[in-house]
């Protein structure tokens, strides 16, 4: 049996280099937060009311991405985590989606309660929050834009700055049609249309966790042809028990057998796998087992 161990990928996490700007980004979105809460309560504006969720929201991904950085970086002194403190993130964002679709939810039944009744809304500060809530949120995008290539972490924080910054566009929109209009169900409107968009990210987010805590293989990785692709390594005879799953975001795990077939040297074969998962499939920690053609102890194992 041999284990080859590959260096395990640090830019899903220990995004070290780019720690300041989800720090100053989760300062920046953490704070307007609650002062576009407030001002969404003082005008009535359901809209705003929305994209404040939108933000925390926001928060909770940028923080995870954050602590992960931190997190990931220390090793386990418990010995019971193996692989260490990775799988944090994965959590966070569980938690993402439960506070997603719970905003979602608030302002759908808040929007349906509104229909067909005639609503106030101050549109001035709805206007003035939504225009620096769309400043800060450009402020954000261009922090992350320098890190987002680089690290995966950073990558999904742009991202969900990226959603909310539509929000604030929409929030802005709503305030110019009413003050000009005077028709307030466009709040309304605009406020069901955002928890929408929510919901359905959430959703989205939610069925990437979900992948990643069911230990499906990666989606950009196809299992079938990585196991053909083994089978064609010079002096192997059979593949089996293949397993490929994803530990967090951009660490990509296997475990593989592979039959040597006689006389020939193991060493070779199991460099040529490793480089062929690495180079190929972006997966650097792999553990790969090398067995003779009479080793049959795989197959007492029942599942």
């Amino acid at each position: 049996m041999t284990h080859s161990h590959g260096s395990v990928p640090a830019a899903g996490h220990a995004g070290a280099a780019h720690r300041w700007r989800l720090a100053v980004a989760v300062a920046l979105i953490g704070v307007f937060f609650v002062v576009e809460l407030i001002a969404g309560l003082l005008s009535g504006s359901l809209a705003l009311i929305s994209d404040a969720g939108h933000m925390a929201a926001d928060v909770v991904t940028l923080a995870a991405a954050l602590s992960a950085t931190v997190l990931a970086a220390r090793p386990d002194r418990s010995g019971r985590r193996t692989f260490g403190n990775y799988r944090l993130e994965v959590f966070a964002s569980l938690l993402a989606v439960l506070i997603m679709l719970g905003v979602a939810l608030f302002v759908v039944i808040g929007g349906i309660g509104r229909i067909g009744r005639a609503v106030e809304i101050d549109t001035g500060p709805m206007l003035v929050v939504g225009v620096l809530g769309l400043i800060v949120n450009l402020i954000v995008l261009r922090m992350l834009q320098g890190g987002a290539g680089e690290s995966l972490n950073v990558k999904g924080a742009y991202l969900e700055v990226l959603a909310d910054t539509v929000g604030s566009v929409g929030v802005v929109v709503a305030a110019l049609l009413i003050k000009w209009t005077g028709a307030t169900w466009i709040d309304t409107a605009v406020a069901l249309a955002v928890g929408a968009f929510i919901a359905v990210r959430a959703v989205i987010l939610a069925k990437e966790v979900l992948g990643v805590l069911g230990q499906s293989a990666p989606r950009d990785i196809d299992p079938s042809r990585v196991q053909s692709e083994l089978e064609e390594i010079d002096g192997v005879a059979d593949v089996h028990d293949l397993h490929l799953w994803t530990l967090t975001s951009g660490m990509e795990v296997a475990t593989v057998h592979l039959v040597v077939a006689p006389g020939v040297d193991p060493h070779p074969v199991l460099d040529a796998a490793q480089e062929l998962l690495e180079s190929r499939h972006g997966i650097a920690h792999a553990t790969v087992q090398t067995e003779p053609t009479d080793h049959h102890g795989c197959l007492e194992i029942g599942w």
